[in-house]
């Protein structure tokens, strides 16, 4: 009767850890997702130097800060996630973030990649509703690069609209 009872002990628990280690082929640790983060690293080494930063929008609703920002030829691991000045210059898709004509709203640009120009100005900007400091950005014009960018950090992510793919480094207040 122990054998029984171990022997299904031991069948559930590796059922467990093999659906577990599932990961459908995307997972940040497959060969597949690997080969698919050396593919666009690639691409971003390819990228053309200048006086701009690529940025992705990331959005989550009642937050202030605008997505990441990273150099051009630099991975995505290096971005920083930033809230945008508009002093110069309106971001990209500033729209009602309940427009009553049922058409775009504010955030609906999340994932898009852009060609974003402006300087860091050195500021720490709190927000209230992510409950973090994070560097200020003056965006003086912007390009759209892409609408659609992919994954930000791993192959595999989803985004459920709630929170951030990572911890940012001395965003705490």
């Amino acid at each position: 009767m122990l054998t029984r009872a171990l022997l299904s002990l031991l069948l559930c628990l590796s059922s467990l850890l093999l659906s577990g280690c599932a990961t459908g082929g995307g997972g940040a640790s497959s060969p597949q997702a690997a080969m698919q983060i050396q593919t666009r690293n690639r691409q971003i080494a390819m990228e053309p130097r200048g006086n701009y930063y690529v940025g992705r929008r990331f959005h989550i609703p009642h937050t202030h800060f605008w997505g990441y920002l990273r150099s051009p030829g630099q991975s995505w691991n290096t971005a920083r996630l930033v809230i945008m000045n508009e002093r110069y210059a309106k971001i990209p898709n500033r729209l009602p973030e309940a427009p009553s004509d049922g058409g775009e709203a504010y955030g609906d640009d999340h994932n898009r990649e852009y060609r974003i120009y402006g300087q860091y100005t050195g500021r720490k900007v709190f927000d209230p509703n992510s409950n973090m400091v994070l560097p200020e950005f003056e965006l003086r014009r912007y390009e759209l690069i892409n609408e659609f960018g992919g994954f930000l950090f791993q192959p595999g992510e989803r985004f459920n609209g709630k929170q951030l793919f990572r911890a940012e480094p001395g965003s705490q207040p």
